[in-house]
């Protein structure tokens, strides 16, 4: 690998980062950590933080808002769905905000938060957690290497 200062899709990064929501709540950060290593496009990052980075060089630190868009997206109503309480184990404790783990039509893990449940009706919200929210992305380049 070629060490150069700045980042470009054809880049292996190193970085410590912060994802904090509006009101500074943190969801997650390793700047009490040791820094990570990805390279550009790898999937490690979602492409709208991945194109904050273009540009910048080792030892640089910068703050970005990243809108929904560009992140996890908007929230999408039809991926919120009604279920039966007799859908779930009966001993199951059903509480708003609990994370359930269904099977997709591909058989994939799919989370989906419990949102209320009133009776027998439980609506269970499969949108990310983050989506519609515009994150804080907080990031120290460490280092940067071409490919």
């Amino acid at each position: 690998m070629i060490t150069s200062d700045v980042i470009s899709e054809a880049s292996r990064v190193t970085l410590n980062f912060s994802l904090k929501l509006e009101d500074g709540s943190v969801i997650d950060s390793n700047f009490d950590k040791k820094a990570v290593s990805f390279a550009m496009g790898d999937g490690s990052l979602l492409a709208g933080f991945e194109k904050k980075l273009l540009g910048l060089s080792a030892g640089q630190q910068q703050q970005f808002s990243v809108l929904p868009e560009e992140g996890f997206g908007q929230p999408n109503p039809n991926n919120i769905q009604r279920f039966g309480r007799k859908d779930f184990a009966e001993d199951m404790e059903l509480v708003e905000g609990m994370v359930i783990s269904f099977a997709d039509a591909a058989q994939s893990e799919l989370p989906g938060v419990v949102k209320s449940v009133i009776g027998d009706e439980v609506v269970v919200d499969f949108n990310h957690p983050l989506a519609g929210k515009i994150i804080q992305f907080e990031v120290s380049i460490v280092a940067v290497e071409q490919g």
